[in-house]
């Protein structure tokens, strides 16, 4: 990312950040999914002075968006949060203790009222990060490559990384998604392995490793935005 600023609407102050992008040929605006911050895509050779310009005279598109943009869903005892694209339902149990676990469709939370949303998130990056580990060494082993460290964040500007070291990170929410939409960014991540590029080889080894990849694009494109309204802000 480029430099930031902030769009100062009616009763708020939204950040801008501007990312440059060598395949973009005109400037675009990405509103992120919980509405806290707008990304100015910027083709190469175009003044950063420019973006803010930009987004200024896009403001009234910006406040449109705003506006029917959906909220958070929080994790509260009695909701509902998808894992690995099945439905559970959350369940506090002040007097069991068991931690947090996941069993026939619910997800049994013990402990105090006032830490189950925190102790549901961690449960939920504690099964991303297993999930995206298992997928990432298996997929790896079939290109005789090793995965280095993997971890799991929250971010809204990609779904996974691979580091020059081998090392991966994941969206956590991943695991809120069918399991083949998992799969595939692992398999996005570990061809990195061996193409640190997007060029027509790398495309091959992860179609070669994922099998049909438009299939789990087209659920990212449709249902990931809904993946961020689950929890707290993203960081």
């Amino acid at each position: 990312m480029g430099k930031a600023f902030l769009l100062h609407l009616d009763g708020r102050s939204l950040p801008i950040a501007v990312k440059r992008s060598g395949r973009a040929r005109n400037m675009s605006l990405r509103l992120d999914p919980t509405g806290g911050s707008v990304v100015v895509v910027l083709p190469d050779g175009v003044p950063e002075h420019e973006a803010e310009r930009f987004a200024r005279r896009q403001s009234a598109w910006i406040e449109s968006r705003l506006a029917v943009l959906p909220g958070h869903i929080p994790f509260a005892h009695g909701g509902e949060v998808p894992l690995l694209g099945v439905a559970h339902s959350i369940r506090h149990q002040p007097q069991a203790r068991r931690g947090v676990w996941a069993e026939d469709g619910v997800i049994h939370v013990s402990g105090r009222a006032e830490h189950l949303s925190r102790r549901v998130e961690e449960f939920l990056r504690d099964e991303a990060r297993m999930v995206m580990a298992h997928h990432s060494r298996e997929l790896a082993a079939r290109l005789g490559r090793k995965v280095g460290r993997v971890s799991v964040r929250d971010t809204t500007s990609r779904w996974g990384s691979c580091t020059a070291r081998g090392d991966l990170s994941f969206s956590w929410r991943l695991v809120l998604a069918p399991g083949f939409v998992g799969r595939y960014v692992a398999a996005h991540e570990v061809a990195h392995l061996a193409e640190m590029n997007h060029g027509p080889d790398f495309w091959a080894l992860v179609e070669g490793l994922a099998g049909d990849c438009a299939a789990p694009r087209a659920w990212l494109k449709r249902f990931g935005p809904q993946l961020h309204r689950y929890g707290g802000p993203v960081e």
